[in-house]
């Protein structure tokens, strides 16, 4: 049965659409046979995924499958860093979580299936699941087939390797169909990362891994949504038909593991280097900011994030009492990153916050939209298509905000949806 968490999610969904309407470029256009699309595509993938009798048998193979990864990439720390990696310890230990470091017990993940990645591509496996992808987009959703296939790339790959799927159609592609898929890589995360997200969260979350899958899946129509209500299609000659020969190649099994790993590591070195310096950041802020006491406790970015985003966290269908602690993990996850905003979440005790809330969040955090992205997005494309870099900077924050609304979007459509489709 429905309950009014469930009205308020939908009513948070009609916001979210008409928040971008309101910024559009052109307000007169707007894309109604996309949004019913959008949405009754986002609610029909997220019901076959977990409301259909024996959907749970193939969540539960996505778990096991995940756990198994974890277990292998563990053999492989280990091997390397020894009892830093989660080994034998030399000494004993009073406290069991402070054996978890991030840097051993989740980046080498990203290395293995990053790595896993390039083979399945290279083995056209994953071809054909984005190619499968790319034809729903394409039909469902009136995309151009360049646009379709570039969206269906960015559930399993990066904002940057999604657009090397297309490389050769870049040039051709107009503003509208550049900002939908400069949107969508943020809306949306890579298989390498996903999971490390289902890692963090597997002890806090039933199902973590089927939602962190859903997640990056039904957040890339909603990226489409979005995209096309703030900068509309104008040009009527879009790229209709694509080859699925992609610039992205490898010469053998081996030359693809050996390339996926190094794209791996510096993704992981990428993270790294932005947790630290975006941590620190804030760090130092605060320490400007703790001189002044409000409500009898010193003023963090943390809280003024909190009470800003608030009413975001209360839109995607959270519970009135648990908004501010909800609204506080989406304001890290802008500034600080989704990862950090996962392990925030993650270290949330079971009492401390209600299942409903704590799957909405696992949607509305699961997007590279943060600060840090900017500046790889931009970085990326002004590589990949050097003529049009003036036009990726003036749509990038736009797209930041367009992807930041549209993982919000999915968690709104999930928590319109009765509580019964995911055994709650």
């Amino acid at each position: 049965m429905f309950s009014l968490l469930n009205l308020q999610s939908l009513f948070g969904l009609v916001v979210i659409v008409a928040v971008c309407w309101a910024i559009s470029e052109n307000r007169r256009v707007f894309p109604w046979k996309l949004a019913i699309g959008a949405v009754l595509v986002q609610a029909g993938l997220v019901l076959v995924l977990f409301g259909i009798p024996g959907s749970r048998v193939v969540l539960d193979a996505v778990t096991n499958a995940i756990d198994g990864l974890a277990k292998a990439t563990a053999e492989g720390t280990q091997f390397v860093f020894g009892y830093l990696g989660g080994g034998a310890q030399p000494y004993a230990v009073a406290d069991q979580n402070v054996l978890f470091v991030f840097a051993f017990n989740v980046l080498p993940l990203i290395l293995v299936i990053s790595a896993l990645s390039a083979l399945f591509w290279h083995w056209k496996i994953l071809k054909w699941l984005i190619r499968g992808f790319g034809f729903l987009f394409q039909r469902t959703m009136g995309l151009g087939g360049a646009s379709a296939l570039a969206v269906a790339a960015n559930i399993f790959l990066g904002t940057i390797e999604s657009p090397i799927v297309i490389k050769a159609y870049l040039d051709k592609l107009s503003r509208s169909e550049i900002f939908l898929m400069m949107t969508v890589g943020l809306a949306t995360v890579a298989g390498s990362t996903m999971v490390a997200y289902a890692t963090i969260l597997a002890h806090v979350l039933p199902n973590a891994a089927g939602h962190v899958l859903v997640a990056s899946i039904v957040s890339a129509p909603a990226g489409v949504l979005l995209a096309r209500v703030i900068v509309p299609e104008t040009d009527k000659q879009a790229v209709q038909k694509i080859s699925y020969d992609s610039a992205l190649k490898y010469d053998s099994a081996i030359d693809a593991i050996s390339k996926g790993t190094s794209d791996g590591l510096m993704v992981v070195l990428n993270i790294s280097a932005v947790l630290i310096v975006f941590v620190a950041l804030v760090a130092l802020v605060n320490v400007m900011l703790s001189g002044f006491v409000v409500f009898g406790e010193p003023l963090t970015v943390e809280r003024i994030l909190g009470v800003v985003f608030t009413p975001l966290a209360w839109l995607a269908g959270v519970d009135a009492k648990e908004a501010g602690q909800a609204g506080k993990l989406l304001g890290v996850k802008l500034t600080l990153t989704e990862f950090k905003a996962f392990i925030e979440l993650g270290k949330i005790p079971l009492g401390d916050m209600s299942e409903r809330t704590r799957m909405l969040m696992t949607y509305a955090l699961c997007g590279f939209a943060n600060i840090g992205s900017v500046g790889i997005t931009v970085t990326g494309l002004s590589v990949l298509m050097p003529d049009r870099r003036e036009e990726v900077l003036s749509l990038i924050w736009k797209a930041l905000f367009a992807g930041f609304l549209a993982t919000l979007m999915s968690a709104a459509v999930v928590g319109s949806l009765p509580a019964a489709v995911f055994g709650q």
